[in-house]
């Protein structure tokens, strides 16, 4: 059984899997404000954000971005750290539990540990990217 996990975490294709996995949410939130920019303005005004537009337009590029350098597994930290630097700022900026009356505060405080969470998987993803040998199959 050992031997069958290790092979798996070895593996090429759980690799791309993972990355994959990791990248969806932002690929997918990324394309959602170029394909629904009204919604993405709408987003970017209830943030206090403007001008709405270029914040809009900045928000999907940093999300596509980060997501293409995952999936392709080069300069992976630089897509990591971009998208933890726009967690961390959505958090700072949208997700001000400690700001916010009940209910709304628990909500955004699981927002927030959240993206925090997703914060240690992008570290994770950076660290094993370095690590993994290139061309392994």
């Amino acid at each position: 059984m050992q031997d069958f996990v290790n092979k798996a975490l070895d593996s090429r294709w759980l690799w791309i899997l993972a990355r994959i996995l990791l990248a969806v949410v932002f690929l997918s939130s990324g394309l959602a404000k170029l394909i629904d920019f009204q919604g993405g303005l709408a987003e970017m005004r209830a943030a206090g954000l403007e001008p709405d537009w270029l914040f809009n337009i900045a928000t999907a590029l940093v999300l596509i971005g980060g997501s293409v350098l995952l999936l392709l597994d080069r300069v992976l930290w630089l897509g990591a750290g971009a998208l933890s630097v726009f967690l961390l700022l959505t958090i700072v900026v949208v997700h001000r539990f400690w700001a916010m009356p009940e209910p709304q505060a628990k909500l955004a405080m699981f927002w927030a540990l959240e993206h925090a969470t997703v914060i240690g998987g992008l570290i994770a993803a950076a660290i094993a990217s370095r690590l993994r040998p290139k061309g392994r199959a």
